[in-house]
């Protein structure tokens, strides 16, 4: 781990050529992309980046908070590298929970009645946005001491940020459950689980606050 090793400023600011790297291989590993793919990921990258803005520039999304510069160029307070973290992360979450799901759904169905799509629907749902919620409660205390962003006040991370981040993220999930698009990316799903033990190890490690 570069930064736990040799804390080295030039790998945190690297931060946004790894995240287009990560976008990038995301696009390219996405077997038969069509138009609902491209539209699902332009809608999450601007409602991200929206939340954001409206987040930042009036404290009624997730609390009082400001960005660092860590992550490149900003635009209204809010670097534009924001609606990619979003995508990648809602992206990853949905066909993560769709892997894990549809296994568990197919056992079930071959000894009860089929799941109805209402059900199902609830279900990865609810709970993609709570592993994307799990998350961003693994990742907030390292993001604050890499400089990413910091909480104003007495720095603490407010409740307001997980309700608003669920909330969300259950709704861009929503529109990524429904749209007629592959739900199959073994990148995606290694990705998160790189992303998990990346922060994991940092928050573990790193002196940071809970």
């Amino acid at each position: 781990m570069g930064i736990l090793v040799f804390k080295s400023d030039l790998i945190i600011r690297s931060t946004p050529v790894n995240l287009l790297l990560s976008f990038g291989l995301l696009i390219w590993t996405q077997p038969k992309k069509n138009s609902w793919f491209y539209g699902f990921l332009i809608l999450t990258a601007m409602v991200g980046f929206g939340v954001e803005v409206i987040g930042v520039n009036t404290g009624y999304l997730f609390g009082d908070y400001s960005y660092g510069n860590v992550l490149g160029f900003k635009w209204k307070q809010v670097p534009l590298m924001i609606g990619i973290n979003w995508f990648i992360t809602i992206y990853c979450c949905g066909i993560a929970m769709h892997t894990l799901l549809n296994k568990a759904i197919q056992k079930v169905a071959a000894t009860n009645k089929v799941p109805s799509k209402t059900l199902k629907t609830i279900s990865l749902v609810t709970d993609s946005a709570t592993l994307a919620v799990a998350f961003d409660w693994l990742m907030e205390p390292v993001a604050v001491q890499l400089g990413f962003w910091k909480w104003l006040g007495d720095g603490s991370i407010p409740l307001l940020n997980y309700i608003c981040w669920y909330v969300i993220s259950a709704l861009l999930l929503l529109v990524f459950h429904t749209a007629p698009f592959v739900k199959k990316n073994n990148f995606a799903v290694n990705l998160l689980l790189i992303q998990l033990m990346f922060f994991l190890l940092l928050r573990t490690f790193l002196n940071s606050p809970s």
